[in-house]
């Protein structure tokens, strides 16, 4: 078995962290794990990538293009704009909470319409499921456990090969102590969300 994640979003939004748990989640259930990080420009605001594989026989922390088993989009137009990485198998979950970036913010640009986005992650792949993350953290208590709320969608999502008390036992290794509480609400409520999905469906 070889499982591939690409996870994408901008600075500040806790996609290091976010690989961070999942390697180690890996790593507790016995696999070899390779990791590799792209950075933005800007350490906030700027594109990250992170590449997380995990299984038999992985030697390298890059993938080709089209090979993500899933791809955890934490903002929309980065999502779109790594489309390449994903192919009509591929699982995406995506936040529908934007992040502007500042020529947006200051009114010079627009950003484009959140259906549009949608439209264009459905045409590469049926295995989409969309998530407003960002709002689900702030009802946890903090925006900033967005990427705890995704790893515990992620955590119920169906197929996916990493347990969910692995994730939370990683979520916990990973995070400062004073949060750990907040987190694990965040996490607990992305998994309900996935579950409740999963029901509908």
């Amino acid at each position: 078995m070889k499982y591939s994640i690409q996870i994408v979003g901008v600075g500040g939004q806790g996609v290091l962290l976010a690989s961070m748990v999942l390697g180690t989640a890996a790593m507790e259930a016995g696999h070899r794990v390779a990791m590799s990080e792209v950075h933005g420009m800007a350490q906030r605001g700027g594109t990250v990538l992170c590449t997380l594989r995990f299984g038999d026989g992985v030697h390298s922390p890059l993938e080709a293009a089209g090979g993500a088993d899933l791809l955890m989009g934490f903002e929309p137009v980065e999502t779109c704009r790594n489309l390449n990485l994903a192919n009509k198998d591929t699982k995406v979950l995506m936040n529908l909470d934007p992040v502007y970036p500042s020529m947006v913010a200051a009114g010079f640009e627009e950003y484009p319409k959140i259906d549009d986005l949608v439209k264009a992650v459905s045409d590469v792949t049926d295995n989409l499921v969309t998530i407003d993350a960002t709002s689900i953290a702030i009802e946890a208590g903090k925006a900033v456990t967005a990427n705890a709320v995704m790893i515990g969608a992620v955590a119920a999502a169906e197929g996916f090969p990493l347990g969910k008390d692995l994730l939370k036992d990683a979520l916990v290794a990973n995070v400062p102590k004073k949060f750990v509480d907040l987190n694990l609400k965040a996490f607990e409520m992305g998994y309900e969300y996935m579950s409740s999905k999963r029901k509908r469906a």
